[in-house]
């Protein structure tokens, strides 16, 4: 029996030669998702950093800060509801994380119409997100709520809600363009030869956005 074995590479060097020589495990990931998954990567150390840093500030401040269930509470028929807004914002986006799923399902079954059409019904929930948002902002900005000042309690609240939640508007207002862009060219059969990959690394932004609001919901309003 040869005992003998192979000399290794230390250093920078070797860390090439594993890396290189690992290569056949991922030869059946495509860049496109790859390069998806290294920037939801990111995104996700960003989204941290900011729920880390209202988490943060939230208990080391001496001012009381806000009751969120009052703040963000709505009179409807005469009743005062809290949260209802929230609630609903949360059952669209998870609603729509359904549909994009079933877009993605429709897609690799090459059903180019189904898919399309169910990207764009994820769409409109995203708009329809975007409009209650801008709803929730309008109402707490003619309350006096601003990113420097709160008339409400701690100063800090209006600077964390507005940081937060308007870097997850964001990152929903690019998905509704980016879901309509690919939608329209699978309608328009544009990756009929290349396949329809590219349905599933939207879906991944889709579903990573939604993941990100179920974070937000628990630890700004429900906290």
């Amino acid at each position: 029996m040869d005992n003998t074995s192979q000399p290794t590479t230390s250093g920078m060097n070797g860390l090439i030669e594993d890396w290189v020589s690992d290569k056949d495990a991922f030869k059946n990931v495509s860049w496109g998702k790859t390069m998806m998954w290294i920037f939801l990567l990111s995104d996700t150390f960003i989204f941290s950093c900011f729920l880390v840093g209202y988490m943060s500030v939230r208990m080391t401040t001496d001012v009381p800060w806000p009751n969120t269930s009052e703040v963000f509470a709505l009179t409807i028929a005469g009743e005062h509801i809290p949260l209802i807004l929230i609630a609903i914002m949360t059952f669209v986006l998870i609603t729509s994380s359904g549909t994009m799923a079933m877009a993605v399902n429709c897609g690799y079954r090459r059903q180019r119409k189904q898919a399309a059409i169910l990207m764009l019904v994820t769409a409109v929930f995203g708009v329809c997100f975007v409009g209650m948002q801008a709803f929730e902002w309008t109402k707490l900005i003619e309350e006096g709520v601003r990113p420097w000042g709160n008339p409400m309690g701690a100063p800090q609240f209006g600077a964390a809600f507005f940081m937060i939640t308007g870097f997850h508007g964001f990152h929903v207002s690019i998905g509704v363009i980016y879901l309509t862009v690919v939608a329209l060219k699978v309608l328009r059969g544009d990756y009929e030869e290349r396949g329809y990959e590219i349905v599933e690394i939207t879906g991944l932004y889709w579903h990573f956005v939604d993941l990100v609001w179920v974070f937000i919901f628990a630890f700004f309003y429900l906290w």
